[in-house]
């Protein structure tokens, strides 16, 4: 397996705990509907993602962005925008 590949399986594998987790939290909402703040609040996913001589405004949750992004590509998370607040939910079907 190269190096590429590797990298990818570790981001997949990432994607996959973001997954479970996010399975684990549906039953505490209406829904099933997670906060993407308690996602990445929770499993402490913002980082500062410029090398340390650029500013940056605080933490980001580019990681979990990336992340969510191809999950959702996959079709195992759907997407939920209200207001300024971002919402996921598996969308396995036996759990609707």
């Amino acid at each position: 397996m190269s190096r590429k590949d590797r990298i990818h399986q570790h981001i997949s594998d990432i994607g996959i705990e973001i997954l479970e987790f996010i399975q684990e939290r549906e039953a505490h909402y209406a829904e099933r509907w997670v906060p993407a703040s308690e996602i990445k609040g929770t499993l402490e996913l913002n980082f500062v993602a410029v090398p340390k001589a650029n500013k940056q405004y605080g933490e980001k949750g580019w990681l979990f962005a990336i992340v969510a992004r191809q999950l959702e590509d996959k079709g195992l998370v759907e997407f939920s925008k209200q207001g300024s607040r971002s919402f996921y939910r598996s969308s396995n079907s036996d759990s609707k």
